[in-house]
């Protein structure tokens, strides 16, 4: 795939093309399927597939200190993409100056006279240019006038729209299953491996502590399953703890990962510090709660390794 940031990348002599616009935050099923359409499209008609996506989200430029978290950062976002088979993507750098942009010069400097367009794949509910004037029928409307077609794509999913504000709702409430159907695979973060506490160590359960700037959604305070992806891409099955953890006073909130059934000639040359590090995470085993006395923390994080175990056993091919 090939990736253009601004629109002085993308070579002059470049079409022609088939576009989608969108933020694909998250690169769910719903985008997927877009996504599918586009190649699909391209195939026939001998063009180019091109995703233009914007960074920083538009929400952070206009609503900044109330916009909602981003499922899954930059990063992620382009490899994701990438992995939908697209020719390539453009990503705009989203400013206040580029948003007065109107719904016609939006697209008559982007997606005709840089992307040379014949056909422009979007939802019925697209918006685009200044103050999201630009709507599916403006959009048809300047086809007409520039020659590309549009191909309007239909409401995606099942009991209801598939969406990454669906995705955030299901995080927030610590419905990672809901999330992953939604996504196609594991919600993840991704950030470095810190040290913590040694709490975890203590108790007989080293765990493996996400930075406080990593990326992705942190779901809601509780214990999951889920796997540890380490730079060279081994996955490693995990227990992962999410929150305060009540039991102990002034722990600030954080994510770590408790890898399950390491050999014990390899376990003290486990160490991850530094490196940037994937939490998948599969299924919720718990809330976070407080517990009385640490013997009745440690029987519970027993189970909780017993049950993660159990459920991650047949999760991942060959991991």
């Amino acid at each position: 795939m090939h990736y253009w940031k601004g629109l002085e990348s993308v070579p002059a002599d470049f079409g022609p093309s088939v576009v989608t616009i969108g933020n694909f935050d998250g690169v769910h099923r719903g985008h997927r399927e877009v996504l599918s359409t586009l190649t699909a499209l391209g195939a026939r008609r001998h063009a180019s597939s091109v995703a233009i996506s914007f960074d920083p989200h538009p929400a952070q430029v206009h609503r900044p200190g109330t916009y909602p978290p981003l499922i899954m950062g930059l990063a992620d976002r382009i490899d994701s993409l990438a992995e939908t088979g697209i020719d390539a993507l453009l990503m705009i750098h989203y400013t206040l100056e580029f948003a007065q942009a109107t719904a016609e010069e939006f697209v008559t400097n982007i997606i005709v006279d840089r992307l040379h367009a014949c056909a422009v794949v979007v939802g019925h509910d697209v918006r685009f240019g200044r103050d999201n004037s630009g709507d599916f029928a403006t959009m048809v409307e300047l086809g007409r006038i520039h020659g590309f077609e549009v191909i309007g794509i239909d409401d995606i999913g099942e009991s209801r729209r598939w969406s990454s504000t669906w995705i955030r709702e299901a995080l927030t409430d610590g419905d990672v299953a809901t999330a992953n159907e939604i996504l196609g695979r594991p919600h993840r973060m991704r950030g470095e491996i810190v040290h913590g506490a040694a709490r975890g160590r203590e108790l007989g359960f080293p765990t493996a502590n996400l930075s406080t700037d990593a990326t992705g959604i942190i779901p809601a305070d509780g214990v999951y399953a889920g796997w540890l992806v380490d730079e060279s891409e081994m996955a490693w099955p995990a227990a992962i703890s999410v929150g305060s953890n009540p039991t102990f006073e002034g722990v600030s909130r954080q994510v770590e990962a408790h890898v399950i059934d390491r050999p014990a000639e390899e376990v003290g040359d486990f160490d991850l510090y530094g490196q940037q590090a994937v939490v998948e995470f599969v299924a919720r085993l718990r809330p976070m709660v407080a517990y009385h006395g640490v013997q009745a923390l440690i029987e519970q994080m027993n189970d909780d390794v017993q049950r993660a175990r159990s459920l991650l056993a047949h999760d991942r091919a060959g991991a």
